[in-house]
């Protein structure tokens, strides 16, 4: 059993960034596009109005606040482990040189979670606008293949047909190259950043104070699928802070992707905290100007509006009277929510690659194609689980165990930055976080608050899926981790040369 606890040690992360296989392509400003690219998205146009109805009313920008400084804590400790261990793997990785094998274990499970139902979620999402979109030109797809089978009002066969589709495509485009992936994404991220802008801008000029009245609305129940829950008051502002917080996975995406990174101990800290930065104040923005202009009663799924929880702020200008603002919403949206899906396929790949590379899965997930330098048979297989389960699955589920996945990393990245600032002060560091054991205490305390007030379903469900993770280990991991088989010695042979920069940067 003292196995479980063996770590990775970090000469040989050293030589896994000196023989990897993949292209580092990717500049600062490409890795801060990237985290953008799936910070704004999530929150702006999918759970606004989710989290509007079901938690915090108006009050839900202070549950974007809330989100927000629990992330910086987290942030901060990603920054300093980034600074030391510039690989694929995220939280895997940092967890695994500090902690051990099976703290590693768990929170890379975790990420599967975590990545896998975020880009369900957001497939999901995409389709209502795509949906609205085609209806603003006067067509239309019939019920059964825009909904699941538990939104299905009818009877038969349904599916989310877009969802399903808007995957496949992705994959493929991921397929194709890291560089022309990053260079479709800094073009989304360019248009959605500025569609965002327009919306707080323009929005600003229809806001209703009244819809603000009362900002903290009483605490109740309100009806979600077919259960009761209660909603709204202090406890909805935190419980609506733990339901968004899966908004905020695109900085820990930038860390995946620190393989891929031209100067990764530099860059990869810079563009997590500024990619963190702007889209928080984005979202409190957006989160304002949406509740001011539409009252968050009427994103009842089975109210006056039914389809405005999914595409929350093109239907909050269509309800104000303007129509052509719900067209460049929507179309921003539409395209906007591509780079999103992007990036969360993108970084559970690379999660599983690092997982690959140290034996505890299969091998196949570490193949990286010999022309494309991506890790094709991955995505492909990656591709057809989470277009499956999108087509399938209604999109409260999956946001609830998407933020389970992100909070337990945030948390477990905190313990072990603390862990190895005592057991191992000499590594250099680019970036070290100030007063780390405030800042490590603040972030694992909030993170496990936020933890403890996700919906109970989705806490079950999310144990659930640890408890498979942890028989995983022990009859697969466990007996074919490179670290206990043959050693880095031998399994971990890397080139002398030092690492080749390139002057690519996107």
């Amino acid at each position: 059993m003292s196995k479980i606890w063996t770590k990775k040690p970090m000469s040989a992360f050293e030589n896994d960034m000196k023989s990897s296989q993949l292209k580092r392509v990717l500049g600062k400003w490409s890795l801060t596009a990237i985290g953008i690219g799936a910070i704004i998205g999530g929150g702006i146009f999918v759970l606004t109005g989710t989290g509007a109805y079901y938690h915090a009313g108006p009050a839900l920008a202070v549950s974007f606040i809330i989100a927000g400084i629990a992330c910086i804590f987290a942030a901060l400790c990603y920054s300093e482990f980034a600074s030391i261990l510039p690989v694929e793997g995220s939280a895997y990785a940092y967890a695994y040189g500090t902690v051990g094998e099976i703290f590693a274990w768990i929170i890379g499970w975790g990420l599967i979670l975590e990545y896998a139902m975020g880009s369900m979620t957001v497939a999901v999402s995409w389709s209502g606008y795509f949906n609205k979109l085609l209806k603003m030109f006067g067509l239309h797809l019939p019920e059964y293949l825009t909904s699941d089978p538990a939104s299905y009002t009818g009877t038969g066969f349904s599916m989310n047909l877009p969802a399903f589709v808007i995957v496949l495509v992705v994959i493929g485009l991921l397929i194709k190259g890291t560089k022309e992936a990053a260079k479709a994404n800094n073009l989304i991220v360019m248009m959605k950043v500025s569609a965002v802008l327009f919306v707080i801008i323009a929005g600003v000029f229809f806001i209703n104070t009244s819809n603000w009245d009362p900002f903290v609305p009483a605490q109740r129940m309100v009806m979600e699928g077919d259960q009761m829950k209660e909603a709204y008051g202090f406890q909805g502002i935190v419980s609506g802070a733990a339901a968004i917080f899966f908004a905020y996975i695109g900085f820990d995406a930038v860390s995946t992707q620190a393989g891929e990174a031209i100067n990764p101990k530099k860059d990869v800290p810079f563009a997590i905290i500024v990619s963190l930065l702007v889209c928080t104040a984005l979202y409190i923005l957006v989160s304002l100007v949406l509740t001011g202009m539409m009252n968050y009663s009427d994103f009842d799924p089975h109210g006056k509006y039914p389809d405005a929880i999914k595409a929350p702020v093109a239907y909050a200008f269509e309800i104000a009277g303007q129509g052509w603002a719900g067209y460049i919403i929507t179309i921003a949206a539409t395209v906007g929510l591509i780079s999103v899906l992007m990036v969360m396929i993108m970084g559970q790949s690379r999660i599983f690659l690092g997982m690959s590379k140290d034996g505890l899965i299969p091998k196949i997930f570490s193949d990286v194609h010999p022309v494309r330098k991506t890790p094709a048979k991955s995505l492909m297989m990656l591709g057809i689980v989470i277009a499956t389960v999108a087509a399938f699955t209604p999109i409260s589920k999956l946001a609830d165990m998407t933020s389970f996945g992100t909070l337990f990393a945030f948390t477990m990245v905190c313990v072990a930055v603390w862990i190895l600032r005592k057991k191992e002060p000499q590594l250099p560091r680019n970036f070290k976080v100030p007063a780390l054991p405030v800042i490590a205490t603040l972030g694992i305390c909030i993170n496990v608050y936020l933890i403890w007030n996700l919906s109970h379903e989705a806490k079950l469900l999310s144990m659930a899926w640890l408890f498979l993770g942890v028989i995983i280990y022990f009859t697969y991991s466990l007996s074919n981790s490179k670290l206990h088989k043959v050693g880095y010695g031998e399994t971990f042979k890397a080139e002398q040369e030092p690492l080749q920069k390139t002057d690519i940067d996107l």
